[in-house]
């Protein structure tokens, strides 16, 4: 056990985000997503029992943000075809607005099928039992100045 580390961060995941260096990325992404295709020959963390918002809470805590990007943050564009109604984007600003204070300007979006080509060449890939449709989201590292 450590102190000041949120319990939902197990000791593989704190070991990939201490692992990530600068420009690296993440992927938090929801049950929908072809996690293990995607990460395959890469590391693929399960996470199955938790949701991307209480994942991505606790990461920000311990993980900055890059600042030499516009979007550090990246969301999976929602198709043309499908609702365009996704509640947990506002949730994921109100907590990127917590750690970051870009706020909501240091999120972007990226196409769906652009967003599983950028996913192929991340870091690593948390899959989630998140069941919100396109919570997919992509965060890239920068570093610790304090």
């Amino acid at each position: 056990m450590l102190k000041g580390i949120p319990q939902i961060l197990s000791p593989e995941l704190l070991k990939v985000l201490c692992e990530m260096g600068h420009s690296d990325r993440l992927v938090i992404a929801d049950g929908n997503f072809p996690s293990e295709t995607i990460g395959k020959g890469n590391r693929v963390i399960r996470m199955d029992g938790h949701g991307t918002t209480e994942i991505l809470e606790a990461i920000l805590k311990v993980f900055p943000l890059d600042t030499y990007t516009e979007h550090p943050v990246n969301l999976m564009e929602v198709m043309p075809e499908d609702p365009a109604e996704t509640p947990i984007w506002s949730i994921y600003e109100t907590v990127v607005t917590k750690y970051d204070t870009r706020g909501k300007e240091a999120m972007g979006r990226i196409e769906r099928f652009a967003f599983y080509e950028e996913a192929k060449s991340a870091y690593a890939v948390i899959a989630t039992g998140e069941k919100a449709l396109y919570a997919n989201i992509m965060l890239q590292k920068g570093v610790v100045t304090e």
